[in-house]
């Protein structure tokens, strides 16, 4: 029968099914249809009342009527898919303590496997969001999560005090709207962000206790990941964080511009650090500090072709600058970057 799935046996639904055609009937009628006695009947009644699937008439003898379906069954598979969210998050929950218990009783465990994207991307979120002091990442593509999803917890955790210093490479800067929805928010809330050209792997390290890496560097490997504590493999992946952190360019954010703003702010003749630099030209000396292709700039901001190479030759101009790497030397020097 289908709705055993909802909890209700082959007697219960085959009464609800012949109550839908018997509308205000009495338990000897419905037990006429379906072949049972009244008292039968009845128990089975009391049953559909119970499940919001039958409602009662008073009167003697009390009549029934059947809840339509799109509502009352509606309601069952609702009420039946929150017990199974119940029932995820305690496995959840189950498998967490059953980790933490088998890495205490083996301390010799530095690395656990995970195999499930749920359990990557809960794992992920447990060590953001019990960080004490500080959370490190590379950030690069492919993602687990939809990039910008903890922009706002990330933000709040930010003004408690924990830092996040995050890397990001070229194709997580070219990834469609991220820029301007997610990375410059970050960093206008507290974000310390740089950026590389490329960097060798995804990785998130909370304080110095945990940190996870994807299985594989091939494609579809960061369907699986290793969850490191403290050990050897964590101090190494700190060192590399901070070895790329050295090499990387800072990345800064102006607040975003008024209405009577104009697009493009004035420069003073010997701009120094202090100098202001509207969004806009900071984000594409970002995207050229990152390496990104003219196609991709033009796609991250919505330009044309045409557009996007007059704002480049515009922008190396305005440096004196000959090649894209001498403007974001320069521009760095100004304090732009």
């Amino acid at each position: 029968m289908e709705l055993n799935v909802l909890g209700l046996t082959a007697d219960t639904e085959h009464a609800y099914t012949a109550l839908i055609g018997l509308p205000r009937c009495t338990a000897s009628e419905l037990g006429g249809v379906c072949g049972l006695s009244a008292s039968a009947a009845g128990r089975l009644l009391s049953q559909l009342v119970k499940y919001g699937l039958a409602t009662r008439a008073a009167g003697r003898p009390p009549r029934f009527t059947a809840t339509a379906p799109e509502v009352a069954v509606t309601a069952l598979i609702q009420e039946r898919e929150h017990q199974l969210d119940a029932a995820r998050s305690l496995v959840q929950r189950l498998a967490e303590t059953h980790r933490e218990a088998n890495r205490i009783s083996h301390p010799d465990i530095a690395v656990e496997l995970l195999t499930d994207r749920g359990d990557i991307s809960a794992a992920v979120h447990r060590l953001t969001s019990r960080a004490r002091r500080e959370v490190r990442a590379f950030d690069r593509p492919p993602y687990i999560d939809r990039p910008g999803a903890n922009l706002e917890t990330q933000t709040q955790r930010q003004r408690t005090g924990v830092s996040h210093r995050v890397i990001y490479n070229r194709a997580a800067v070219a990834w469609p709207g991220r820029l301007h929805s997610d990375i410059l928010p970050s960093v206008r809330g507290g974000e310390q962000a740089r950026v590389r050209a490329d960097l060798p792997l995804k990785l998130v390290i909370s304080d110095d206790q945990t940190a996870i890496i994807p299985f594989s560097l091939a494609p579809g490997g960061h369907s699986a990941a290793y969850l490191i504590h403290p050990s050897p493999m964590l101090v190494s992946l700190e060192a590399l964080f901070e070895a790329e952190w050295e090499r990387a360019v800072p990345l800064r954010a102006t607040a975003p511009p008024r209405v009577a703003d104009t697009a493009v702010e004035t420069v003073p003749a010997n701009p120094g650090p202090a100098a202001h630099v509207d969004t806009e030209r900071r984000a594409l000396l970002t995207m050229l500090s990152s390496g990104l292709t003219d196609a991709a700039i033009a796609r991250t901001q919505g330009w044309s072709p045409r557009t996007t190479q007059r704002r480049i030759h515009g922008l190396m101009t305005e440096l004196g600058a000959s090649t894209r790497f001498q403007a974001a030397v320069m521009a760095a020097r100004r304090g732009w970057l």
